[in-house]
């Protein structure tokens, strides 16, 4: 159901980050990027030195977004892994001067319990765990006794070797159930059902027939629980455009629209003005009244739990 058809109140599910209670308004939340690697897919989003990051984390706070994500390894299809040290070593000063610069609500991209440790304890809110807790066994319990977030993520293989021939039977069944079985596990492990989402990893081991599927029943694989959409800039777009990454700000702006269809409460994207200024524009079409005539995304600070 989308937010026209419910009287245009988007019911999206609220998300808690540690002290934090991150609500969408009329719109999903938005979620920038701040990739502090050389070798992310995408050019424009390399960010190798801390006042780049820390200036580029300005702006998209400035062009509306509601939470950053800041991730130091590239999990692009062919990629190879970083070691824990240096992963540290690109996201602790960063995340040390945003946290005293910000007052936003941040979530690191790691699979490590160790990095876990050190940026929830730096004042990280929660952690996106592209192996939804399958590659380090201490990260759920380590998130659930920091009262941190967690993003956990489908996706089928290693980045190096994802995008070889994945086969499903049928794609939104298989990637559903794989996230109920995870969310299942991280709430085992002592993480509250309301600090998880879930996300179906667009472009994590799936092909183009996978991606429109996933992308045309986001409302199907949550469950119920809140929704992280990342689709922005991906290979999908190309394959049906043939557009190169630096031209594919369209293709990620109607991966948005499928998310506000189906109540998504996250949007993760590099392009944070084009995609505030979008969902805004939808929204006030969808409910007849301009920014600030109805609720928008929240972010409130509420008492541990």
């Amino acid at each position: 159901m989308t937010a026209a058809a419910h009287g245009g109140l988007y019911s999206a599910p609220a998300w808690r980050l540690g002290s934090r209670l991150l609500q969408p308004g009329r719109r999903p939340l938005v979620m920038g990027i701040l990739n502090l690697t050389p070798d992310s897919f995408y050019p424009g989003s390399r960010l190798t030195e801390p006042a780049a990051a820390l200036a580029a984390a300005r702006e998209k706070v400035e062009q509306g977004a509601d939470l950053l994500d800041l991730g130091a390894e590239s999990s692009r299809p062919g990629s190879d892994p970083v070691g824990a040290a240096e992963e540290q070593r690109r996201l602790l000063p960063v995340l040390d001067e945003l946290r005293g610069q910000f007052d936003i609500p941040i979530t690191v991209d790691t699979t490590r319990a160790d990095t876990a440790a050190l940026v929830l304890a730096a004042g990280a809110d929660g952690i996106n765990d592209i192996s939804a807790g399958t590659a380090d066994p201490g990260l759920l319990s380590l998130v659930a006794r920091h009262g941190a977030g967690i993003v956990l993520m489908h996706k089928r293989g290693t980045p190096k070797v994802m995008q070889e021939d994945p086969r499903y039977e049928d794609v939104v069944a298989e990637i559903s159930a794989y996230l109920a079985a995870r969310v299942a596990v991280a709430e085992q492990a002592g993480i509250a059902p309301e600090r998880i989402a879930v996300d179906p990893g667009i472009g994590f081991g799936k092909n183009l027939a996978h991606n429109l599927a996933l992308l045309g029943n986001l409302g199907r694989v949550g469950g119920g629980r809140p929704v992280l959409l990342g689709a922005s800039r991906k290979s999908f777009i190309e394959h049906l455009t043939g557009a190169p990454v630096a031209d594919r700000l369209g293709g990620s702006l109607a991966a948005v629209g499928a998310a506000l269809a189906a109540d998504v409460s996250v949007v993760r994207v590099h392009d944070v003005a084009e995609t505030v200024q979008f969902l805004d524009t939808v929204a006030a079409i969808q409910t007849g009244e301009a920014a600030g005539a109805t609720p928008q995304p929240r972010v409130e600070r509420t008492p541990p739990r």
